[in-house]
């Protein structure tokens, strides 16, 4: 991939380490070559020594956000060496020790030498507290000792990792024993070795034969490590793929910003996030099956391509997203996403039956001193719809571009807080407008419109949060809101004796949704409301962006009994080709025709041409922004079927279109004075 930077330059803390290493070397080599160094060292040295060295043939391994922290059982051994016989003995078990776990687990030679630097560094730091408090070989453990003991395993614990963060930035990526930021278990579980030496020392003073009873304890600190690595997985890895999940995501670009801090030049990350175009009619053909090993096999391709130093991850359901931290700009980034996306392109072959894919890639960059992933991925998701309403499969992020200012970022942030939180302050509020026959003035139905009372902005715009919205996932669960309102509005209405008939808006990403028809369908029999109940206004604009897959979902919603309505006809495009193909039941006029049909000759002639058409398909019409008598009549005049609009009623929450309906009393045009005419 493009974009891969040089070797960090070594840490300014090299030079104190680098002496002190070399000193301990030196006086390690020297106490080996002296005649009779372990001449003098007790069975219970040797005891310890063999198990040090038999234990670590099966080292403890803590999952990590990208890699794996490791932990050597060796250290209650080698710890106890240092509190009863000194550095230099234990230095010697310990760097055995750690050459049989590299050789136990394959690792490389240098990632082997950077752990055995980190774990002497430890043992060097708990020598210079015994060394200080007074502690000997052969000395009996008291309460003083103990607490010499705590703060020598801290000691530990802190010189270990402080390396362990220095020598660290060598490494191009983390590896064996590389956590500058130890995790709750990985400090749980090396306290508890460390506190176990000790115990040890004790054992072995009391009894030599019980030094190997603990391996007892040994094999429940690996029992606790096993257990909080299958926690980590489970909240980390998707179950599916074995690939890291959302929150796994989140927590890596965290990473990715917390080490820019020591580089000299901040690196740019991409998150590219990866749609599969028309996945479910995979499920819908060869089973949800078959389409579960089809997505194992795109995170099996993914992964093959894309370097150990960037992460691959599934968010869920057919998308995926690729984390590059080694990229130049836009430009690499987009050669990335073509590589990924020609990678896709080949097929694959399942049961003997070749599938291709398609995928529909949104690049967000950004600095990774600034990185937020939650904002980062919102940013990424946004292009890609924009890559999808387009026609492309690429599209990066423009912050100044007009349709996604900061603004609208954080809009959609606190409404995506709103839908997650699910309950019934989320101030997501429905008003409903009646619907009136023009001919008798009865009330036929109404259409809700969505309000939404953000916690400090107070009201927003319908407008301005459709905008915020369409092009994310929030979308589908503002739909999946509104129709559950909507549908349970209808029920309590129905169970009122007022069986109103409602419709409601719904946006292009919603008809690519193969499952909103399955998803009313739940709705309408949990609430036990008739299909016909329910209307559904759709646009012109909507069918241009992928005709058929529409057309698919709304004919299977006309199966069900749930109504259609081309709404704002006459704005869009290749209306005659919808009104033929569609199975509507009815169209409305937009305001924009209506608001001027008494004094403009023309818009008098749209409507009146449109109602014409709808009648010789067998369509009603329905007329919006009936603003005053005259326009009614005129209405009335050509034949129009229905109005909305404020000469009737304006928008009104559900509680007050009750008292309203109540008050109101139905009026045909014919039953009024001429005055206005």
């Amino acid at each position: 991939m493009d974009g891969v930077q040089s070797r960090p330059s070594v840490p300014a803390v090299a030079p104190a380490v680098i002496p002190a290493a070399g000193a301990i070397a030196l006086d390690l080599l020297l106490w080996l070559s002296a005649p009779g160094s372990f001449t003098g060292l007790p069975a219970s040295f040797w005891v310890m020594a063999l198990l040090a060295v038999a234990v670590d043939a099966r080292p403890y391994v803590v999952p990590n956000r990208r890699a794996s922290s490791v932990i050597l059982p060796s250290l209650c051994f080698t710890f106890a060496i240092v509190l009863a016989w000194g550095l230099l003995p234990a230095i010697a078990v310990q760097v055995l020790s750690v050459a049989v776990a590299g050789l136990r687990m394959r690792r490389p030679a240098r990632t082997v030498v950077h752990l055995g630097v980190q774990l002497v560094a430890g043992l060097a730091a708990a020598a210079t507290v015994t060394a200080l408090a007074g502690m000997h070989a052969g000395s009996a453990l008291g309460w003083g000792d103990a607490a010499v003991t705590v703060v020598a395993a801290a000691a530990w614990t802190a010189a270990r990792h402080a390396v362990a963060a220095a020598t660290g930035r060598w490494h191009a990526a983390p590896s064996l024993g590389h956590r500058p930021a130890p995790r709750g278990a990985e400090l749980l579980a090396t306290a508890a070795l460390l506190l176990l030496g000790p115990v040890v020392l004790a054992a072995a003073s009391a009894d030599l034969t019980l030094v190997p009873l603990v391996l007892l304890a040994l094999h429940a600190v690996h029992r606790m490590v096993r257990t909080a690595g299958e926690q980590e997985r489970a909240v980390r890895v998707d179950a599916l793929t074995g690939l890291p999940n959302r929150r796994a995501l989140h927590a890596t670009v965290a990473d990715c910003a917390s080490r820019s801090g020591a580089r000299s030049a901040p690196r740019q990350v991409a998150l590219l996030v990866l749609d599969l175009d028309r996945f479910r009619n995979v499920n819908d053909a060869l089973g949800h099956g078959v389409g579960d090993r089809l997505l194992t096999a795109v995170a099996r391709r993914l992964t093959a391509v894309v370097p150990p130093h960037d992460l691959v991850v599934r968010l869920g359901g057919d998308e995926f997203a690729v984390l590059a931290t080694r990229v130049d700009g836009p430009a690499a980034a987009r050669r990335i996403a073509a590589h990924l996306v020609e990678t896709l392109s080949r097929p694959f072959a399942l049961d003997g039956v070749p599938v291709g894919l398609s995928a529909s890639v949104g690049i967000a960059l950004r600095s990774a001193r600034g990185v937020d992933g939650a904002a980062l991925l919102r940013q990424a998701e946004a292009a890609m719809y924009d890559a999808k309403q387009r026609g492309d499969q690429i599209a990066v992020y423009r912050p100044e571009a007009a349709h996604h200012p900061p603004a609208r970022l954080t809009l959609l942030a606190d409404l995506l807080t709103a839908l997650r939180d699910a309950g019934p302050d989320d101030g997501i509020v429905l008003f409903y407008q009646p619907q009136v026959e023009v001919a008798t003035g009865d009330v036929v139905g109404v259409e809700a419109l969505l309000r939404w009372h953000h916690p400090s902005r107070g009201m927003i715009r319908p407008e301005e949060l459709i905008k915020a919205a369409e092009a994310t996932p929030a979308m589908h669960m503002l739909t999946d809101r509104v129709l559950h309102k909507v549908v349970a509005q209808v029920a309590a209405w129905r169970e009122a004796g007022l069986p109103m008939r409602a419709a409601v808006n719904v946006s292009v990403r919603d008809l690519h949704d193969d499952d909103i028809a399955e998803r009313i369908g739940g709705l309408l029999s949990r609430y036990a409301v008739p299909s016909d109940l329910l209307q559904l206004e759709i646009t012109e604009s909507a069918l241009m962006v992928d005709p058929h897959r529409v057309v698919t979902t709304i004919n299977r919603l006309d199966r069900m009994g749930v109504a259609i309505s081309l709404d704002d006809f006459g704005t869009g495009y290749s209306s005659l080709q919808h009104l033929r193909r569609l199975p509507l039941s009815e169209v409305k006029i937009d305001r924009s025709f209506v608001l001027g049909m008494t004094a403009d000759s023309g818009d008098a002639a749209i409507v009146r041409s449109v109602i014409e058409l709808a009648e010789a398909l067998h369509l009603r019409v329905v007329a919006e922004g009936v603003e005053d008598e005259r326009t009614w009549r005129a209405l009335a005049a050509v034949g129009c079927h229905a109005a909305q609009g404020w000469f009737h009623g304006r928008p009104m929450p559900a509680a007050d279109l009750a008292t309203w309906l109540s008050r109101y009393r139905p009026v045909s045009p014919g039953a009024l004075p001429a005055s206005t005419r």
